[in-house]
């Protein structure tokens, strides 16, 4: 079986791992936490980065930055992993649900402006399989409504719109660290803060509520409680690993996006074929080749399509369920046709392996079997 996903290994990351046990520093902001946040400020070019041990937990100190009371609104796409909501939910807001473009699956500015009332305190948007969710556009709104931006950018590490980094266009941005993602250790993620009149807070919310950080930079003679905040610190051990992905990045995205470019090409005529969906770029996206999916006319045959790979050997996947109709988003006032596209696409969409480790032979045979199915 072709795996969907598969985490590659090929660089210093075990020699870095081994280092992180023989220096003994195992809990996090050690040498190798240092070394990859420094790494991700480079990626951005802008702004400070604190690791954290998850993209959810990235989210959430984005929650308690904004200081939540009851009644307080979040826009979030509706098409998207559940701690995108979940974490404002969490931390006192109410997730407001909108729904996606048609063309990439980002959320929709011109639905966002509609859903804007005078509770809305944030819009998180999501740059889905790395392709830019317009965030210049959502940078004005939030200016324009005194809110603040978030960037979702798990998918986006170093993809672009109009020629600037996704990432540094929200106050906050995060990342995911997950095994499925570009580069990973497993599990992990980061708070990218852009807005650095954030940033004491955010470093004091890592910390457990503490102010331990001004304490390691020599600023106070004691740390103590000065906030509410949690247990948010990557290991040292996990930012080892962290580290040998971001020295062999410009080789992991290069290799994913060779296969992400064949099976564009290959698919093409296939597609336009069956009436096939495949991904749109926009002209000014410059995209991550996160991942690459297809959207088939519906359910039943997505269904077909799923198992007619599997059948040859090919692990396929559907991705992100709509969340306003999921159990808590029904209880929040869902309801079947609030936001079209984004059931559409939970009903459609397809994503085909891609990752380091499929050599062009697998390539080749994900390629024939998608190709053998007729509709």
């Amino acid at each position: 079986m072709i795996p969907f996903n598969k985490a590659t290994f090929e660089g210093k990351e075990l020699s870095h791992l081994g280092q992180a046990v023989i220096d003994g520093h195992l809990s996090g902001n050690g040498p190798f936490t240092r070394q990859a946040e420094s790494m991700l400020e480079q990626c951005h070019g802008s702004g400070r980065t604190l690791l954290t041990t998850s993209c959810t937990h990235a989210l959430e100190m984005s929650a308690r930055l904004l200081d939540l009371r009851p009644g307080d609104e979040v826009i979030v796409p509706s098409f998207t992993f559940v701690s995108t909501a979940s974490a404002f939910m969490l931390h006192g807001g109410t997730p407001v649900f909108v729904d996606v473009r048609d063309d990439t699956l980002n959320i929709d500015p011109d639905l966002v402006e509609q859903a804007i009332t005078p509770r809305t305190r944030a819009i998180c948007i999501v740059h889905y399989a790395g392709v830019a969710a317009t965030p210049d556009r959502f940078r004005e709104i939030a200016d324009r409504h005194g809110l603040m931006l978030i960037e979702d950018n798990a998918h986006g590490l170093l993809g672009t719109h109009a020629g600037r980094l996704l990432g540094t266009f929200g106050h906050l941005s995060t990342l995911s660290f997950h095994e499925t993602k570009n580069i990973t250790c497993g599990e992990g993620g980061a708070l990218h803060v852009n807005d650095l009149g954030l940033l004491e807070r955010a470093e004091i919310l890592r910390e457990k509520g503490t102010d331990r950080s001004r304490f390691l930079r020599g600023q106070v003679d004691k740390y103590t409680w000065v906030d509410v905040g949690s247990s948010w610190v990557l290991s040292d051990l996990l930012a080892a690993l962290l580290v040998g992905q971001l020295e062999r990045f410009p080789d992991i995205q290069a290799r994913r996006a060779s296969v992400w470019q064949r099976y564009d090409a290959a698919l093409a005529d296939w597609a336009a074929a069956l009436g096939v969906r495949s991904p749109h770029i926009p002209p000014q996206a410059g995209h991550t080749s996160h991942m690459y999916f297809l959207r088939l006319s519906d359910l039943d045959q997505r269904t077909r399509f799923i198992a007619h790979l599997k059948e040859r050997g090919v692990m396929a996947v559907f991705h992100y369920q709509p969340l306003h109709l999921s159990a808590v988003g029904v209880r929040l006032g869902g309801r079947s046709g609030q936001c079209p596209v984004s059931e559409l696409a939970g009903d459609t969409l397809v994503r085909l392996p891609l990752h380091n480790a499929l050599t062009d032979s697998d390539v080749d045979r994900v390629l024939s079997s998608v190709t053998s199915f007729r509709g």
